[in-house]
């Protein structure tokens, strides 16, 4: 069987990975691909924005089946391509995609069908959205792009003036472009935050080993929003009783509430969920795979992954038991100096080949120069390991970091350590 995945970055090789391990795989093919992924897949320099090359180069490979990685393709639509081209694919059609494509899509469901979430109002008018702060009293407050921002686009205001100069940014500014024309301004809720990933289709679901993500840059949550600086699965956060009550509350009803607006979804259901005193809301809902919070799950998942998704287009999942690994895994991100603001890209990496056989190592962005693999994005690499306990796979993790080297390397030296009194 061949493959094709759609995506270059840690999260698609955790993927291809993952679907290596399946013994019917003949060849997988990854578009664009990077560094790693070079080494257990054939990959091609295509733009994943050229749906009918895409498709075309599909056909020429003779793929049997599709899987995206990335949001931005699936906003744009290329499942409904693939689809009306006859071939199988895996993820969400354009209308479902717009749970993440649009911000304020996703809150006005939710506010349709009693979804818990935080209390917002939406703009498209910056003197509006400013006037609208003004009138508030002093309080945090969470501003949010309603496009796609990179996972940049939600801006955690500790205050007023915080707030209005994120409107200021998003929407005169325009620093995520189109993506910040409009807004959508809420409260600032508190707890723990935590990722359910739901992969759905159409009729039924399941759900993997829920994880909690590090957005924030530096230790302590410090510093600017990132694409996410590491990951760990399972969370203790997220209590059996919680995970029953957001299966209830949220992913069930949410599911059902895309039913009534003739939307089928079929994909990855990511639930961006905050653990409140109320029970679990809705931070965010994305339409795919989380990135690198799949670095941390898909190891612990025992069931073949191809079969899995392969039932999500076939609409079989029902007939499927999910077996997870009952271990923990975390995964730190290794990023260039300076992200995610401006960084250096070319540094030569050094020293993965001194790893721990079982220690993990996604690439994220890297490329081959001659014999030399290079740092070639923001983040670089994603260092996992697995053990029995979380204080265990922490250990073992930022023992062998210490092993791989490039200019400028960081990293947060605090991945799981909030979890472990729990």
């Amino acid at each position: 069987m061949n493959i094709l995945i759609i995506g270059g970055g840690g999260r698609e090789h955790a993927l291809a990975w993952k679907i290596r391990q399946n013994p019917e795989i003949k060849r997988i093919y990854c578009i664009p691909g990077n560094g790693g992924i070079e080494e257990i897949a054939e990959c091609c320099a295509l733009s994943m924005d050229d749906f009918g090359r895409l498709a075309a180069f599909a056909r020429e490979k003779e793929v049997d089946f599709t899987i995206v990685g990335p949001e931005q393709p699936l906003v744009e639509g290329i499942v409904d391509y693939f689809r009306s081209q006859k071939l199988p694919v895996f993820g969400p059609i354009k209308s479902a995609a717009r749970m993440e494509g649009s911000k304020i899509f996703a809150k006005r469901l939710m506010a349709k069908y009693g979804i818990p979430t935080a209390r917002f109002s939406e703009f498209g008018n910056p003197a509006a959205a400013l006037a609208y702060i003004d009138s508030l009293p002093e309080q945090p407050l969470v501003v949010k792009a309603d496009g796609l921002a990179a996972g940049k686009g939600s801006v955690v205001c500790p205050d007023r003036a915080g707030a209005r100069r994120s409107v200021d940014e998003m929407m005169n500014r325009r620093i995520f472009k189109d993506a910040g024309a409009r807004v959508v301004i809420e409260e600032c809720m508190s707890g723990e935050e935590v990722s359910l990933f739901v992969i759905a289709d159409g009729k039924d679901y399941l759900t993997l080993t829920p994880a909690q993500d590090y957005k924030r840059a530096l230790d302590g949550d410090r510093g600017k929003n990132t694409g996410g600086m590491g990951s760990y699965a399972p969370t203790p956060f997220l209590t059996a009783e919680l995970r029953d009550r957001a299966i209830r509350e949220v992913v069930e009803p949410t599911l059902s509430a895309l039913q009534s607006e003739g939307i089928e979804y079929t994909g990855v259901l990511y639930c961006g969920l905050m653990l409140t005193a109320d029970g679990p809301k809705v931070i965010e809902f994305n339409c795919r795979f989380g990135d690198p919070e799949t670095q941390a799950v898909l190891p612990l998942l025992k069931s073949d992954l191809l079969e899995i998704v392969q039932a999500a287009h076939s609409r079989s999942l029902g007939k499927l038991r999910l077996q997870l690994d009952d271990a923990h895994a975390v995964c730190v991100v290794l990023a260039s100096g300076g992200y995610p603001d401006v960084y250096e890209t070319g540094k030569e990496i050094r020293g993965l080949d001194n790893l721990p056989e079982d220690v993990l190592v996604f690439h994220a962005g890297t490329r081959w120069e001659g014999e030399k693999l290079l740092a070639a994005g923001g983040r670089v690499l994603g260092v996992t390991a697995v053990d029995s306990e979380l204080p265990g796979a922490a250990r073992r993790v930022y023992a062998a970091i210490p092993q791989i080297h490039f200019e400028k390397i960081h990293y947060r030296s605090d991945i799981s350590r909030r979890a472990w009194k729990k």
